[in-house]
């Protein structure tokens, strides 16, 4: 195992960077290859984690909170509210300024369905105006899920 911490992680995304303690280039890290709730990845969290070679560089996995003295996990942080801010600049991974843990924006639901259609107009316009329908339901209820949309 190796000790770090978060440069930085986008949760829409579900990736970001980890420093290793030792120095070295950072680590890519992928919201699959955590053992914790991604709701506790914030910039600066310690982790631990191994390091793979993935196809583009090097690649944590099994990244988890560190153990304590006792040998149980620390505790974990809380979870990061929600709120209307964006965590990231759009189409970067540089984090805000400091101190502000805001994850995302949240919108609400006709907001979202509203992007979520300008989206699929724009990158796919040859659908249907049914299968429009459909992806807008699906992609609500994924929306509402991961609390990018409000109930």
């Amino acid at each position: 195992m190796v000790a770090g911490r978060v440069v930085r992680f986008d949760s829409a995304r579900g990736y970001g960077f980890i420093a290793p303690d030792g120095g070295g280039e950072d680590v890519f890290l992928h919201v699959n290859d955590m053992l914790i709730p991604e709701s506790y990845v914030r910039s600066g969290l310690a982790v631990e984690f191994e390091i793979e070679d993935g196809d583009r560089g090097l690649k944590a996995s099994a990244v988890r909170l560190p153990l304590g003295p006792d040998g149980n996990p620390v505790a974990p942080p809380p979870p990061l509210p929600l709120t209307r801010s964006h965590a990231l600049a759009p189409n970067s991974l540089a984090p805000k300024a400091e101190g502000d843990d805001s994850l995302c924006d949240v919108l609400a639901a006709d907001e979202f369905l509203h992007e979520v259609t300008e989206a699929l107009l724009t990158a796919a316009p040859s659908l249907t105006g049914e299968q429009i329908l459909q992806v807008r339901r699906g992609m609500l209820q994924f929306g509402k899920k991961h609390g990018w949309a409000e109930s």
